[in-house]
Order: C-alpha cells, then sequence, then structure tokens
C-alpha cells in the first residue's frame, strides 16, 4: 500500500460531538419564549393549579373516550355472546328433537320385536302339544 495516498475520512462521527458544550446558547423560537414569560408572572401555586387543572380536563376528555370505546366493544361482545347462545340452544334443540325422534323409533321396533317373540312362543306352545297329543 505504499503507492496509495493516505486517506481521511470526513465524515464527522456522532461519537465525536459527545460531551462537548458548544459555547453559544441554543435559541429558542419566539413563541416559546413568550409562553414562558406567560408563565413567569405567576406564582408557583398559580401554575400548579392552572396545570392540574388542564390536566385533569385533559386526563377525562381521554378517559370519557376510552370509557365509551370500552362500552362499545363490551357491547358488541355481549351481542356476539348472545347471538351464539342463541345458535348453539338452536342447535341443541334440533339435536334433542332428532333423538327424541330416534327414541321413539327404538321403542315402536322394541314393542314389535316383544310381540313377534310372544307369537313365536305361542306358537311353539302349540306346535308342541301337537307333538304330545
Amino acid at each position: 500500500m505504499k503507492g496509495f495516498p493516505m486517506q481521511v475520512n470526513m465524515a464527522p462521527t456522532i461519537a465525536s460531538n459527545k460531551g462537548v458544550k458548544s459555547r453559544c446558547p441554543k435559541q429558542k423560537p419566539i413563541e416559546e419564549m413568550e409562553h414562558m414569560a406567560a408563565y413567569q408572572d405567576r406564582s408557583t401555586a398559580e401554575k400548579k393549579a392552572t396545570w392540574s387543572k388542564t390536566q385533569m380536563l385533559g386526563l377525562a376528555g381521554v378517559f370519557e373516550a376510552s370509557v365509551a370505546g370500552a362500552n362499545r366493544e363490551v357491547n358488541m361482545l355481549f351481542s356476539q355472546y348472545a347471538a351464539v347462545l342463541s345458535e348453539r340452544a338452536a342447535l341443541d334443540a334440533s339435536q334433542v328433537r332428532d333423538l327424541e325422534g330416534i327414541l321413539n323409533e327404538a321403542r315402536q321396533l322394541e314393542a314389535q320385536l316383544q310381540e313377534k317373540k310372544d307369537n313365536l312362543k305361542h306358537t311353539l306352545v302349540l306346535i308342541a302339544d301337537k307333538l304330545k297329543g
């Protein structure tokens, strides 16, 4: 690397400005200075009271908006829950009707089989009596 001139990094580094205080004071915008001047005239208690009232009004508005949003979401969830329960109740009622139909059909089959069993017993008794006599 003998033939190449030494490269100099001209890009400023972020770390180079750390800890160095500027000798010239920062210029504040005129609006900010006027705003600060208005508050400098008031007493500390008055500043705190004004700040607290303003802060409370802002927080109250945020809280009310949050509560209204939460109410909407809760109502929506309740309506969805009610719809799901209604659908499940309808499905359960349908399944109960189906099961009642199956049960009735099974009872009818049982009665028919019992009748056939009794008829078969009666026929076997008649056959046995003819064979004995």
